[in-house]
């Protein structure tokens, strides 16, 4: 009796291994949007943590006068905060100094922190105003889309800021460990 349920247990489990997998959360309960929201909160926070822990020293430092110093590239993601989250929330953006021009380490500080605040905004919509279209940098996209874009450009940045960090013998936020 045992020898005869074991072909009926394996195919059992070899239907059980068939099934398709469970359903993706349907749009609406937010989950779309909360895929890429951590993405934007690690790279908001380490590059946050960057702006307060670089000394106000190596704010002017360039590893080549060809690109941007660290206070600009500071600067230029707090800009692009505002530029892309007032895109993804179908807003006008927020007026704002140019951050890139500001070389005070206080300043950029809360520049940093204003234009993180302000995309929490935009990473706290619904799933469908996420999947509205928008105009962006003369595309037509999700708003979504414009979500995804901001952490890639956030990571691009934050990934130059590393390279300042390590020649200038500092651990960047990301690798500093902690809880």
């Amino acid at each position: 009796m045992k020898h005869a349920m074991i072909p009926a247990l394996l195919l059992a489990a070899a239907a059980a291994s068939c099934a398709p997998p469970p359903a993706a959360p349907p749009a609406g309960d937010g989950a779309v949007v909360a895929s890429v929201t951590p993405r934007f909160n690690d790279l908001a926070g380490w590059l946050v943590q960057t702006v307060e822990q670089v000394p106000d020293s190596l704010y002017g430092y360039k590893p080549n006068p060809a690109v941007r110093s660290m206070a600009e590239l500071m600067g230029h993601v707090a800009n692009a905060h505002y530029t892309f989250c007032a895109g993804a929330l179908g807003t006008a953006e927020p007026e704002h100094a140019d951050f890139e021009k500001v070389t005070d380490k206080a300043t950029l500080v809360e520049a940093m922190k204003a234009s993180v605040a302000f995309c929490n905004t935009a990473y706290q919509m619904s799933d469908a105003d996420a999947m509205k279209e928008t105009q962006f940098f003369g595309s037509t996209m999700t708003r979504l889309a414009v979500l995804v874009w901001n952490a890639t450009h956030d990571g691009e940045h934050y990934g130059n800021l590393v390279v300042y960090m390590r020649a200038n013998g500092m651990v960047p936020p990301s690798s500093q460990g902690g809880s």
